[in-house]
């Protein structure tokens, strides 16, 4: 099956730079110049992936971002020429997956949706079947879904992934390099900006008071863990 990227930038520069490198490795490209394009065009199309500008005319990458995930959790990468620390962390707490930022090689793009793309796939396919709980939280892990008091949680595929990683390993303390190398890969390992936005996001989803969180824990100096329940 084709994988569909959509990338959605107003700099034709970079429109065409990308277009022709991932066309080049074997992806069909769909393009949009502004984030109500962007929006459109995957509640038209279902991309695989959105490759997503921040400086846009119209709708910007942070509002096309947040609006894209009221209906989808498809995988998102910002691609910007703004490198500041909050903004990144601002486009991954709207639910990016990664980010990027430009000037870029090309190499370090395709790398970089090769990885996010393998993660969507991998969260798409439960490792057992059947349903796991901890506490007030249930993973139906044969439909990839997650309840907290039996209500609907939505995660990205990151995000669920990560979850995963906790489930699987149960009592268990993981550092934080390890879950960055298996959950986005080992290229990810020094990343600590992407990990601690991610587990913040998930507290928020998860945890009846994500300051005293009962399903991802912290070890102080050792890594996070979910505990054990009587």
């Amino acid at each position: 099956m084709s994988t569909n990227i959509l990338i959605v930038d107003d700099e034709e520069q970079y429109l065409r730079l990308m277009d022709i490198n991932l066309r080049t490795e074997g992806f069909n490209v769909l393009k949009a110049k502004n984030g109500i394009e962007a929006v459109e065009t995957v509640a038209k199309n279902h991309p695989n992936l959105v490759l997503l500008d921040i400086q846009m005319p119209k709708l910007d990458g942070f509002g096309a971002c947040q609006r894209i995930r009221e209906f989808s959790n498809i995988p998102i990468i910002i691609v910007t020429v703004i490198g500041k620390e909050q903004d990144l962390i601002r486009g991954l707490d709207l639910g990016a997956d990664d980010y990027i930022v430009k000037p870029f090689s090309i190499n370090e793009l395709l790398a970089r949706v090769r990885s996010v793309l393998r993660r969507a796939q991998t969260s798409a396919s439960p490792f057992i079947s059947g349903v796991f709980n901890h506490g007030n939280m249930k993973i139906d892990f044969t439909r990839a879904e997650v309840y907290c008091d039996d209500n609907p949680v939505f995660l990205s595929a990151t995000e669920y992934r990560l979850l995963l990683q906790f489930a699987r390993n149960i009592g268990t303390v993981l550092t934080s390099e390890q879950l960055l190398t298996d959950v986005w890969g080992p290229e990810y390992k020094e990343d600590k900006e992407i990990f601690w936005v991610s587990i913040s996001r998930l507290r928020q989803k998860l945890e009846a008071d994500p300051k005293n969180p009962q399903h991802i824990v912290t070890r102080s100096g050792l890594g996070y863990t979910m505990p054990l329940l009587e």
